[in-house]
């Protein structure tokens, strides 16, 4: 009897370079998922931070009846860590007993606005 050998027993190289493709790109998609979430994670903090600090702009006006002078401003309303600054600016409405106030709040530069609200101030008897 002839013995004879099996070569059915291992992978051969184009099998292996094949498997170590597939998981190269799937680890690569899984770290590009990974950082997209932590991005969108800080913006969303960012966003939120912003929106508080117009918040609590205009709830100071609001508790303390205060009657702001038209224009525009500009004041600093850091949150914890980040550095933000706040414009308001404040225009006469048809009613002379109210005036509209807008709030922007930018990164530091100025140059991206993450969060804008609208209010009121009256000046009601």
């Amino acid at each position: 009897m002839i013995a004879r050998a099996s070569y059915d027993a291992g992978f051969t190289l184009i099998e292996v370079l094949v498997a170590m493709t597939i998981a190269a790109v799937a680890l690569m998609t899984a770290i590009r998922a990974t950082t997209s979430l932590a991005v969108n994670a800080a913006e969303l903090r960012t966003r939120t931070l912003a929106q508080w600090s117009a918040e609590n702009r205009l709830a100071q006006i609001r508790v303390s009846r205060e009657w702001p002078n038209l224009g525009r401003r500009q004041f600093d309303c850091s949150q914890g860590a980040t550095v933000l600054l706040c414009r308001e600016e404040v225009f006469q409405t048809p009613n002379p007993l109210f005036r509209r106030v807008e709030i922007s709040v930018f990164d530091a530069n100025a140059s991206f606005r993450f969060a804008r609200l609208v209010g009121f101030s009256t000046r009601l008897p």
